[in-house]
């Protein structure tokens, strides 16, 4: 598709200007986060990315150092979060690392998020129809986010990634982007409410189920 080349080039173009332009920022988001609390400035952590292979994604760190062994879910309220760590979280500032991945070709601006390589469930529990988001690059904002984020069950929120890569575009990328910056700018959807992972879905029951979403909103 011609279309992934021009998405590439506008993905690295629009990283290598935001790194430019936000860079003060990024500097005292990084001192502020290494005044704060012991460990190292930028979280690593694998998640699955195109074709379902493993990446390391970058994110400023907001917790206290080895927070994720406690769990995968935040809370309102965790005391693993650091004070500067609520705040970028809150604005969303702790994903702007993300640009580096972007332009190393981890991810794109716009695409499913990566999952954890063992959450929601490992790369071999998904079903074929769920396989189809590592299809595209992940994304540091996609469809599933401006759906509600995380107070989305992860059976919908992997149907509204494969429905992004069966109507990827470019207008479906803007569309995203504006309703991704309302949304950081609301500051909505920030925190996990709950096991979101529980029940899985076979490729039957997906494949319904977006196919009567489909036809909704052609009928809208």
């Amino acid at each position: 598709m011609k279309y992934k080349k021009i998405k590439r080039l506008i993905d690295i173009v629009l990283s290598l200007i935001g790194l430019t332009i936000l860079s003060p920022i990024l500097l005292i988001v990084a001192i502020a986060i290494k005044l704060e609390s012991k460990g190292p400035v930028i979280f690593q952590q694998e998640r699955l990315g195109l074709d379902g292979k493993a990446f390391k994604i970058y994110k400023f760190r907001s917790m206290c150092e080895g927070a994720e062994k406690s769990g995968v879910y935040e809370t309102k309220g965790d005391a693993r979060v650091t004070k500067v760590g609520k705040f970028i979280r809150k604005t969303s500032i702790d994903e702007f690392p993300q640009f580096v991945n972007i332009i190393k070709g981890d991810m794109s601006i716009v695409g499913p998020r990566p999952t954890l390589t063992y959450h929601p469930w490992p790369i071999e529990e998904y079903t074929e129809f769920q396989k189809k988001r590592f299809n595209v690059r992940p994304g540091v904002t996609g469809w599933a986010q401006v759906n509600g984020r995380k107070e989305v069950p992860w059976n919908k929120r992997l149907e509204y990634d494969v429905e992004y890569v069966e109507n990827l575009s470019f207008g479906f990328d803007l569309v995203i982007f504006f309703k991704t910056i309302i949304k950081v700018l609301a500051m909505r959807d920030n925190v996990n409410v709950g096991e979101t992972a529980a029940k899985k879905a076979t490729d039957k029951d997906q494949n319904s189920e977006v196919a009567a979403t489909i036809e909704e909103r052609r009928n809208n």
